[in-house]
């Protein structure tokens, strides 16, 4: 790709997607590489919340129950994220964190797998990810076993009852087969549960078609729900009748409005449910996710390779001099929408580059993560935060002590 820019303004009125951007609200002076963590806030949800909180929850109050159908709300943005994953409708259902519907999937698969003793997971994925590992372990008097994705083949055995890895390593954004791994754990007779965090919205996830058992995700990062956005969970449909899930709440109860003493759980994903949705923050993300009504995800793909492409080659033809080096896969099929560089003082770069108005984020002890999101990144959004980037490391900016402290997040 060329390093003129006077190609720019070619490339991105060329750019599939460049419609949608007008369908998000950027703030002026900012080039926002952070929708990793964070995605931008999509124009038409603050009138949709507006609504719910005037009209629904304000004039028609519990009544909305029925009348704006809260009680549905979950199963159907469940809907519309299955679409975003490759799940067919009735697998997928919304609500609560992240965290709960991973503790619900490692329960129910290692409880669907009665003497295996084993889970592995991966050593270096999100520490959430490792903590309900330990956690569903000493709950059911099992054993974790950590490992990188590409040593599974060689230690899997019989003993193994479920394998739980991130789509996308959240640190080097590094992209596994999903397909491949999947079938090594179903070849050992183990369950396979996916964590879609880092990869749900910004590239095609084909869950039904790779046999994918459980999978869950987030909603605040590429699909934009906007902060403390429900977690969601898939469970395959063959496991819905059976699958045991650890929280039995009332709202998965077969007939929940029968009140009865005992539990019986919804023979459908319904018994993913757990208490009371929190319609707030679900009717927001079931507008966010409007947004991707229009959208190929194939063409999202190619422009977070395109874009990330971009900052690879000039990472590897401008920043070398500077201690820098990319930490993320060359590979586009081991790549997923991130580009994490290592670096010195990587801390102190990513203040100052804040400071000037182009947001990324830190990971330690080393790494710059600039997170692309195609739906709103333009190419010359890109080419000028590198050039910011070349600048804050050339001219030492980053090191005069105003970044020495570290905020509580980073």
């Amino acid at each position: 790709m060329s390093s003129d820019p006077a190609v720019v303004p070619s490339i991105d009125e060329q750019d599939e997607l460049a419609a949608v951007r007008d369908r998000f609200v950027l703030p002026a002076g900012v080039i926002y590489l952070d929708g990793n963590s964070l995605g931008a806030l999509p124009a038409s949800v603050p009138g949709a919340v507006t609504e719910v909180v005037r009209t629904q929850w304000g004039q028609d109050l519990i009544r909305s129950w029925n009348s704006h159908d809260w009680w549905q709300l979950p199963g159907r943005v469940g809907r519309q994220i299955g679409r975003l994953i490759g799940a067919a409708d009735g697998q997928v259902m919304c609500g609560d964190s992240t965290s709960v519907q991973l503790f619900q999937a490692l329960v129910a698969a290692c409880r669907l797998r009665p003497g295996r003793t084993t889970i592995i997971t991966d050593g270096e994925s999100f520490p959430t990810d490792q903590y309900l590992a330990d956690a569903v372990a000493d709950l059911l008097g099992l054993s974790v076993l950590r490992l990188h994705p590409s040593e599974l083949a060689d230690r899997l055995t019989d003993d193994v009852a479920a394998v739980s890895f991130s789509h996308v390593d959240y640190r080097t954004g590094e992209l596994f087969d999903a397909a491949a791994i999947t079938g090594e754990a179903h070849r050992a007779g183990a369950l396979m549960i996916w964590d879609l965090c880092h990869s749900a919205g910004v590239l095609p996830v084909r869950l039904d078609e790779i046999g994918a058992d459980f999978a869950v995700g987030c909603s605040y990062k590429y699909l934009n729900g906007g902060p403390g956005a429900p977690g969601w969970i898939y469970v395959a449909d063959r496991h819905l009748g059976s699958a045991p899930l650890p929280l039995t709440g009332w709202h998965g109860h077969r007939a929940p409005f029968a009140l009865e003493g005992r539990y019986q759980p919804a023979e459908s994903i319904e018994r993913a449910r757990i208490g009371t949705p929190p319609v707030l923050s679900m009717a927001a993300l079931a507008e966010a996710l409007t947004v991707f009504d229009e959208v190929d995800l194939a063409a999202v793909r190619r422009k977070s390779l395109a874009l990330t492409d971009l900052v690879i080659d000039f990472a590897r033809t401008e920043l070398t001099e500077f201690g820098v080096t990319v930490a993320t896969p060359l590979e586009h099929a081991r790549r997923g929408s991130q580009v994490s560089l290592r670096m010195p003082d990587a801390y102190a770069v990513c203040q100052e580059l804040i400071s000037r108005g182009v947001i990324g984020d830190f990971r330690a002890p080393d790494l710059l993560r600039l997170g692309f999101a195609p739906l709103y990144l333009r190419f010359a959004d890109v080419r000028a935060a590198l050039a910011q980037l070349r600048e804050v490391l050339a001219d030492g900016s980053y090191a005069d002590g105003r970044h020495a402290a570290r905020a509580a997040v980073t």
